[in-house]
């Protein structure tokens, strides 16, 4: 250890608790605006997202994650069957959703023949 890290170490020894809180304090503070700055806003995105995949219906018109555009023609319970051009469909999983553009119109559920 050098001389100047000594005397450093040895005023907050003997500096007591409030030298040690004052080196402590920036730390704190960091972990507190790290969790309100970046923590915090991913969590209510997380939740977001996962309301919009739970109300997915036959008819939306979503966004993937690649940039395919497409409409909802199936929904089941991880995956969405999607028509991203007239006669082709394609299994998505609905974690790759991450938008929806238009809402469809209400359809019965899971009906094949559309």
């Amino acid at each position: 250890m050098g001389v100047p890290t000594a005397e450093i170490l040895g005023d907050v020894m003997s500096g007591g608790l409030s030298a040690q809180l004052m080196q402590i304090a920036p730390i704190l503070l960091m972990v507190v605006l790290f969790y309100f700055m970046l923590i915090r806003p991913q969590q209510k995105r997380a939740k977001e997202h996962q309301l919009m995949l739970s109300n997915l219906k036959r008819g939306d018109n979503v966004v993937l994650s690649s940039g395919v555009l497409g409409k909802i023609v199936r929904v089941e319970d991880k995956e969405v069957g999607l028509e991203i051009a007239q006669g082709v469909t394609v299994k998505v999983v609905k974690g790759m959703i991450t938008e929806v553009r238009a809402k469809g119109e209400p359809a019965p559920a899971n009906d094949p023949k559309s």
